[in-house]
């Protein structure tokens, strides 16, 4: 019998992520110890996207995979973001975890920069996604019965924000708007599907507007931007 990869699952909540699981449950070389998650200390939201701790706690509930945070400070430099990520690695890799999977699809600079962190510590990467097609990953996603809301939107995409995804809305959006929102356009909260026992229940409250001074790069903001400006916008939709 083949021993079996022990792996962390880094977990946004999204549908990239939640796809990438969906794959990573039915590799039968795949043992997942946690659902590991990046929080906003001041906040108690996930990072970047904007959720709230509890529906993400509900979340990994319903998968049935015991939940990691990881605390961050809020728009933490690179040395502080490396610093607390590196110790929190170095824990995983004591309890024997060999490897961290990851919901990336196309992002070359970040698949370096996360395969040299880990490198780091002794730790590899799997990226069940890397290198498809985004159109053909939404539709798969789509086709497996998910479904995710948008819960944060680059500030010309206000209008989809608060918005279940669905073949009408990727139609809808502009040509140049990667599917799966992959260069940092929107992100998403997955809350139906195979890899949850039960629908997330939630409701849709305010839709809020925050810029950002551009950040230096970092594993969970540099991916997010693509804008040439100084100050940036986004656009969250409130679940609760």
């Amino acid at each position: 019998m083949v021993k079996k990869k022990l792996c962390i699952f880094n977990w946004s909540g999204g549908k990239d992520s939640t796809l990438a699981l969906h794959y990573a449950l039915q590799d039968p070389s795949i043992s997942i110890k946690y659902l590991v998650t990046t929080v906003t200390e001041k906040y108690n939201r996930v990072s970047m996207h904007g959720v709230r701790e509890s529906l993400l706690i509900e979340q990994a509930n319903s998968i049935g995979i015991p939940l990691y945070q990881i605390r961050l400070p809020e728009m933490p430099d690179m040395d502080t973001y490396d610093r607390i990520m590196h110790h929190h690695l170095s824990i995983f890799k004591q309890e024997g975890i060999s490897h961290s999977i990851f919901g990336d699809i196309f992002l070359e600079d970040l698949r370096a920069y996360r395969e040299a962190k880990l490198k780091d510590v002794g730790l590899e990467a799997i990226f069940p996604l890397w290198q498809q097609d985004t159109k053909q990953l939404i539709q798969q996603f789509l086709n497996l019965n998910y479904k995710t809301i948008i819960v944060c939107a680059q500030y010309n995409l206000k209008s989809f924000c608060g918005k279940v995804i669905d073949n009408d809305l990727i139609a809808s959006l502009p040509s140049i708007i990667d599917p799966c929102g992959e260069n940092g356009e929107f992100h998403t909260f997955a809350f139906e599907g195979p890899v949850f026992r039960n629908k997330i229940a939630f409701e849709t409250g305010e839709m809020v507007f925050r810029s950002y001074k551009k950040p230096s790069v970092n594993d969970d903001l540099s991916s997010e931007i693509t804008e040439d400006d100084e100050e940036l916008g986004f656009w969250f939709a409130d679940l609760k």
